[in-house]
């Protein structure tokens, strides 16, 4: 029997009840059944506000993503995908023949000065096998380089199918990048137009934030965080349209922890020069990093990088103005509280991201909104028990730093703090 013949079993609670097909996006109602994000949507915009496959009322329309279900999906589909290409059994077993093989597929790049979307994949397989191929391939003589120019060269206009190819160039880069030392000059050269058709890398790179799976975007978001070493390079990609924005998209409360976490990351890479910090708070991240602050659901690293993301904008006044809003969001916190409210709860690293912006906006620019809002949040009970904590000198001084400016404020809670915390005197 042919690969193409493998008869494939989808586990049934792999399929949405509504479509019958394998979920992409995964969600689940108040009722506690998921459905993919695509059909379930529709159903509740015809105007049903019942569970499909219960009939129940719904009290409630909202939903929220199945994560754990969207990764055992994952997991299955790249397992399903290296069975039909033949990556597993014999091929795989046979480490020579596999190397070989791809070794033939870089071959043919190079001739070629072309790649199919079949080929590539198959690279990005053996790439996500083990750390020996990707060390393999990065051993390649000139194949960083062949995919930097295969990057830059590829014509977007082209449609749908050179998405699919640069979405995989952009994965193997990614593999790659931990593997190759001195790489500095090829990562240089993205930033730099090299198709003979008008394409660049930079845009190759957009497009796939833009139109790429998943998988596809967090490549791509890991290597413009690569890139990003140079204060030059950093204005390069943050002042190219739609970059921002794309990233910011990356970071909603809705997507995969791990996807928030690269978007995050570049955000934070590529935000160093003051108009980049200018233009991130033009673009709304006040408000986008305040929601991933009172988020539940957002892992520490999440959360520490949220922080040190909104300690970087409160160090222009267009970001402490936003971050001093005191209207609420939606019904949630304004963004000074859910900072308070993050103290002490997530990691050393996390609270000293928060006392620093506190800090900045409340002691350092005097911001009347921020101490108010501090206030209102039970701040400065929080800023009593961790100058109380094993934190360091630097997070103790600017706490010290703070209750200065809430003594004249709050006697009654400063009093409390000298009569029942004499071993501590920060005046």
């Amino acid at each position: 029997m042919g690969r193409d013949d493998l008869y494939i079993t989808v586990p049934s609670f792999f399929r949405c009840p509504i479509s019958l097909d394998v979920m992409k996006s995964p969600v689940s109602l108040c009722t506690g059944v998921t459905y993919d994000r695509a059909s379930i949507q529709r159903w509740l915009d015809d105007g049903n506000n019942t569970c499909p496959a219960t009939m129940q009322v719904l009290p409630s329309k909202d939903f929220v993503p199945n994560r754990t279900l969207h990764r055992l999906i994952q997991t299955w589909s790249d397992s399903v995908q290296l069975q039909r290409d033949g990556f597993e059994n014999d091929s795989i077993s046979n480490s020579a023949a596999a190397k070989d093989q791809v070794v033939e597929l870089i071959q043919q790049m190079d001739r070629h000065s072309s790649s199919s979307v079949d080929s590539l994949g198959k690279i990005v397989r053996f790439a996500e096998k083990s750390e020996e191929n990707r060390k393999f391939l990065a051993k390649s003589d000139g194949f960083l380089a062949l995919l930097v120019e295969a990057l830059g060269g590829c014509n977007a206009g082209d449609g749908g199918h050179n998405v699919r190819i640069l979405e995989q160039i952009v994965r193997i880069i990614h593999f790659l990048m931990g593997e190759i030392q001195g790489c500095d000059e090829s990562m240089r050269l993205m930033l730099k137009k090299t198709g003979a058709g008008g394409g660049d890398c930079l845009g190759s790179l957009l497009l796939v934030l833009q139109q790429g799976s998943a998988e596809s975007r967090f490549a791509s978001a890991r290597v413009l965080e690569s890139i990003a070493g140079s204060a030059e390079s950093k204005l390069l990609i943050a002042e190219r349209d739609g970059v921002l924005p794309e990233l910011l998209k990356l970071t909603s409360p809705e997507k995969d922890s791990s996807l928030i976490e690269a978007g995050l990351s570049c955000l934070i890479a590529v935000s160093v020069p003051k108009r980049v910090k200018v233009k991130l708070v033009q673009l709304g991240a006040v408000k986008s990093l305040s929601k991933l602050l009172s988020d539940s659901n957002s892992t520490t690293a999440i959360i520490e990088k949220v922080l040190k993301l909104l300690e970087t904008v409160s160090s222009v006044k267009e970001g402490r103005a936003k971050i001093c809003e005191a209207e609420k969001e939606e019904g949630g916190d304004c963004c000074v509280s859910a900072i308070v409210q993050r103290l002490l709860k997530v990691s050393s690293s996390a609270t000293e991201h928060a006392v620093t912006i506190l800090w900045s906006v409340c002691y350092l620019f005097k911001e009347r909104s921020a101490q108010e809002a501090v206030t209102k949040a039970n701040g400065l009970t929080k800023i009593l028990l961790l100058m109380q904590s094993n934190c360091s000198p630097c997070v103790r001084q600017m706490s010290a730093d703070l209750l200065k400016i809430f003594r004249v404020n709050s006697k009654s809670a400063i009093s409390y703090y000298d009569t029942k915390t004499t071993h501590i005197t920060p005046f």
